[in-house]
């Protein structure tokens, strides 16, 4: 459920529209590559969920089988994503629920509330995953029949968009940024009966479930608007509906959606952050657990201020191209991690592996230049972090030598 949560929220109502601007007609194609990808990635990740069963991801994964740096890659890649992608889960929650002046104070709420439902327990963060989910799904399942049978909106048509290769490139790795949800899963491995079971299972799951979600979604929005149609509009799934009495129905599907995207972010980078603190390639006090819910709780209070602050400097397009250069990163990590474990512990080919690190390779190459940009910008914030930490322990070591030779 929270990886159906993270997904549904990410892609629905976000990743189609700037998907089909790149891709163009060949929409669904680019669905088919992120699909696969995401596909190779989930298994490189059961694989390694099942052999680590800790919280942290591929930040994990990776020290333990590439070393400290790859793994620092993983984890910073991990965090700065998707913490640019929750500002922007809460910002779509906001913008349906909320009029225009009212946005950023609801996105800001809503933050404080999730954080606070994380806070007391996994098991909290699960049941509210539930509800949103089975909510999100029934309203969909409405809005989707209605549009079929009776939709208002206007098929807009057009010469016909062709972008060629690294359009239809662009648009698997924006689309991309939807199927990314089941690192969360990855994540939560202290805190979950029969990890080496259970993780596998659920990743497995929720990405079947969500790309047979998605294919329907996005034919019935190519029947009902045409390409030109999805490209043009932040909201196609509204636009289809015209004066329908079913509009709210999105509207109230969207903003669930956003919320349960953004509960399954909140509790993915915290657990992340966590890891990475007791390493201390963050601040060491962010590996606090709390001690009556088991719960990273400073590091998830850390990451809602962060999501705060960036709420205020996001939009919705420019946070979806950057937080898939930090997750497609986050997974080329995992990917080559999986591809360097032993015979006995895959679940997978060797060249399930080899082929998800070139899938994320070259989809990180043709995403948006600005997302590219930024992107470097922020990993080299973190090398730099990193390196400065390491030579103030390498002083401190050496310090603390001369101190006992004298």
């Amino acid at each position: 459920m929270i990886g159906l949560s993270a997904m549904i929220g990410a892609g629905l109502f976000s990743a189609l529209t700037p998907a089909a601007a790149a891709a163009g007609s060949w929409l669904l194609v680019s669905l088919f590559i992120a699909a696969a990808l995401a596909y190779a990635n989930a298994r490189s990740t059961a694989q390694l969920a099942a052999r680590y069963p800790t919280s942290g991801g591929t930040y994990a994964y990776g020290r333990e089988v590439l070393g400290p740096w790859p793994g620092f890659i993983a984890g910073w890649g991990f965090v700065v994503g998707k913490t640019a992608s929750a500002a922007a889960m809460a910002l779509t929650f906001a913008t349906y629920v909320a009029p225009e002046a009212w946005v950023k104070p609801v996105a800001v709420a809503a933050v404080a509330l999730l954080v606070c439902v994380n806070y007391v327990g996994i098991s909290r963060t699960a049941a509210a995953a539930k509800i949103i989910v089975a909510a999100v799904l029934g309203l969909l399942a409405v809005v989707l029949i209605v549009i079929s049978v009776d939709g208002q909106g206007m098929r807009e048509s057009g010469p016909g968009m062709d972008p060629g290769v690294v359009g239809i490139l662009q648009g698997a790795g924006l689309l991309f940024f939807a199927f990314a949800g089941y690192a969360r899963l990855a994540t939560l491995g202290e805190e979950v009966r029969d990890p080496q079971r259970t993780i596998p299972r659920a990743i497995g799951l929720s990405l079947g479930l969500v790309v047979v979600l998605y294919a329907v979604v996005a034919v019935v929005m190519l029947n009902a608007l045409g390409v030109e149609g999805i490209a043009a509009h932040d909201k196609p799934l509204a636009i289809a509906l015209g004066q329908s009495w079913a509009v709210p129905l999105v509207q109230i599907a969207a903003s669930l959606a956003s919320l349960g995207a953004l509960l399954a972010l909140i509790a993915g980078i915290g657990r992340t952050a966590m890891a990475m603190a007791r390493e201390h390639d963050l601040p060491h006090t962010l590996a606090t657990i709390h001690p009556r819910f088991s719960t990273p709780h400073r590091a998830e209070l850390v990451v809602g201020m962060v999501v705060v602050v960036l709420i205020v400097f996001f939009d919705l397009r420019t946070a979806i191209g950057f937080s898939s250069f930090g997750v497609l990163t986050y997974y080329l990590i995992a990917n080559l991690a999986a591809v360097r474990q032993p015979a006995d512990a895959r679940l997978s080919p060797r060249w399930v592996g080899i082929a998800g690190a070139v899938g994320c390779t070259v989809l990180v190459a043709t995403l948006p230049l600005t997302a590219v940009v930024v992107g470097l910008v922020m990993f080299a914030v973190g090398i730099c972090y990193r390196l400065m930490r390491l030579s103030v322990a390498k002083r401190g070591q050496h310090g603390g030598n001369a101190s006992r030779k004298m």
